[in-house]
C-alpha cells in the first residue's frame, strides 16, 4: 500500500510523517491480496486556528472510502480519522464474508401438512 502524505498550513517533521506511517498499517490487515497492491492512502492535514483537520482517502482497484475528522490536538484527530475508516472497511470487509458464505448455501423449504397436526391459518378456530 502506497501513502502520500499532505500537509497545508503546516511544517511536515519526521515524527508526523512516523506517526502518519505506524496508523496506516493498522488498516493493512483489511486489505489482503491484490487489493492491498494497487492501493493508495492519501493523507491531507490541515491547520486552522485551534482546530485540526485531518482527511484520509483509500483508492483500490474496485473500491474508494474516505473520512475525514477535526479537533483541536492532531494526533487525536489522527485516531479519530482511522477509527472511523477502519469501521467502513471492516463493514465492507464483513459484507463481503457474509456474501460468500450465503453464495453456496442451499435452500431448504419445509412443508406442513394436516396429517402432522399443522392446520392452515384460515382455518383456526375463533373463540
Amino acid at each position: 500500500m502506497e501513502v502520500k502524505i499532505t500537509f497545508t498550513n503546516m511544517e511536515h517533521t519526521p515524527s508526523l510523517d512516523e506517526r502518519i506511517r505506524k496508523k496506516s498499517k493498522k488498516l493493512e490487515k483489511y486489505l489482503e491480496g491484490s487489493a492491498e497492491e494497487g492501493a493508495i492512502l492519501k493523507w491531507t492535514c490541515n491547520v486552522k486556528p485551534n482546530q485540526h483537520d485531518v482527511e484520509l482517502v483509500l483508492h483500490g482497484p474496485k473500491f474508494t472510502f474516505s473520512s475525514s475528522a477535526s479537533a483541536e490536538d492532531l494526533y487525536h484527530t489522527f485516531d479519530l480519522v482511522i477509527d472511523k475508516m477502519e469501521k467502513q472497511l471492516q463493514k465492507k470487509k464483513d459484507k463481503w464474508k457474509n456474501h460468500i458464505h450465503h453464495k453456496h448455501e442451499e435452500k431448504v423449504e419445509f412443508y406442513a401438512s394436516k396429517e402432522e397436526g399443522f392446520e392452515d391459518i384460515d382455518t383456526e378456530k375463533e373463540d
